[in-house]
């Protein structure tokens, strides 16, 4: 078995754990930079970096640790920037795929993408590193989806559209084909994208348009 470890102590990291099933893969500690429960009877949790630290310094054993990164919604920049200080320590991120997902034999997929159940990435699609294609979500044919970028539950991508790093596309949300979708946008749930979505643009409805939001700035981590 190998160990890993997931940084995220919230729903992301319950759905992460079933989804590595029997890939070989031990979940060993918990990390979250707030002071939350372990989601996991079994399962120690951690307090941000120092946490990290710590635990490191305390383990026995020279095995390779690999990570995954159980942040998702609209924390894309958090979850990238947190996947990229753990390379630094040595920690190598973990792609997931669940066992019940479809992923085209052309497809790419970026380094700790977590790809879940009953979701489908299709022919010549390429997905960046820390992306989120979350329960039945689809990504069709030929779409680019950049890094950070997190695709709700029940969302659905028509062929060659692109999405721009660090964006969110809610659950059940449409986005049709051929659009682009700019870095740092957020699709509201359900919402029906018929036209190109600017960067950092907040959109919702049907047809989807532009609705004030003041998003919260990314925590440190």
């Amino acid at each position: 078995m190998k160990d890993v470890i997931f940084w995220g102590a919230t729903g992301q990291a319950r759905v992460l754990r079933e989804a590595l099933g029997s890939s070989g893969f031990r979940l060993v500690a918990v990390f979250d930079n707030r002071p939350l429960p372990s989601p996991f009877s079994d399962i120690p949790i951690y307090l941000g970096k120092e946490g990290f630290s710590s635990w490191l310094a305390a383990r026995s054993g020279s095995e390779d640790i690999h990570a995954c990164v159980a942040i998702g919604g609209s924390r894309g920049i958090e979850r990238l920037a947190l996947q990229q200080w753990l390379q630094k320590q040595g920690i190598e991120p973990l792609t997931v795929i669940h066992p019940r997902a479809f992923v085209a034999d052309d497809a790419e997929v970026g380094l700790g993408s977590q790809i879940l159940a009953m979701s489908a990435v299709c022919t010549n699609v390429k997905l960046g590193d820390a992306v989120i294609v979350n329960t039945s979500a689809s990504v069709d044919h030929d779409c680019m989806i950049g890094s950070g970028v997190h695709i709700g539950p029940g969302a659905h991508l028509a062929g060659e559209v692109q999405v721009e790093d660090h964006s969110f596309i809610g659950i059940g949300a449409v986005v049709l084909p051929r659009l682009r979708i700019g870095r740092g946008a957020i699709i509201g749930a359900g919402a029906v994208v018929i036209r190109d979505v600017s960067p950092g643009q907040t959109v919702a409805g049907v047809p989807a348009k532009e609705v004030e939001c003041k998003t919260a700035m990314p925590r440190e981590s």
